[in-house]
């Protein structure tokens, strides 16, 4: 027995693909959009379409843009362009722009190497990455993945990769969180916390 008519079923189908998203949750959201006035919902609609045909990636550092042209922390005379932070996912430059602390300029790899979602280097936006460094502008590279298996390979793989350049390649210090407690720590936190560490 169909519970609901096949566009609103189609709608529910459609919010399910988000990640994080159940079928419990994309009904929500099909059954709120469905409650919002025609401007509210074509509004959303047109909102999704821009930006799919608007957004493009940034041709210095692989970042989301607007247009064909750099992005805004690419087109910053402000920025240091001997510092370069590679970080996995365009959301990452959001969080560590939340930060800030970091005067640098970016490269976005989209993605990471996983070996079992075969994923390679040369699924990611690795080429790009060495041409920014054969000018020798560059004095810096901090390698800025996730610390997690497929973080570190990427990691690694990408410092082998950069120190024919002469560049100093750093990473991340990953430590205790703010306000956490050591004993709730495990070990792989406590031992980055030891081999981050600096003078007070």
């Amino acid at each position: 027995m169909d519970y609901f008519p096949p566009a609103l079923e189609r709608l529910v189908e459609q919010f399910a693909k988000l990640p994080g998203v159940g079928r419990k949750s994309a009904q929500r959201l099909a059954f709120y959009l469905l409650n919002q006035p025609d401007q509210a919902a074509q509004e959303f609609a047109d909102a999704i379409v821009q930006a799919k045909a608007g957004i493009s990636c940034c041709p210095v550092c692989q970042n989301l843009t607007q247009g064909e042209g750099p992005c805004p922390i690419c087109a910053s005379p402000r920025r240091d362009r001997g510092l370069i932070c590679v970080v996995a996912d365009p959301k990452d430059v959001v969080a560590m722009e939340r930060a800030r602390e970091y005067q640098g300029v970016y490269h976005v790899l989209h993605g990471v190497i996983s070996p079992m979602s075969h994923v390679g280097p040369d699924d990611l936006r690795v080429t790009q990455l060495t041409q920014r460094l054969a000018d020798g502008q560059v004095r810096e590279v901090i390698m800025a993945t996730n610390p997690d298996t497929e973080g570190e390979t990427t990691a690694m793989y990408l410092s082998r990769l950069v120190k024919p350049f002469g560049v100093k390649v750093t990473r991340l210090a990953y430590g205790i969180p703010v306000g956490s407690h050591l004993e709730f720590a495990d070990e792989a936190t406590l031992t980055r916390a030891l081999e981050g560490r600096r003078e007070m």
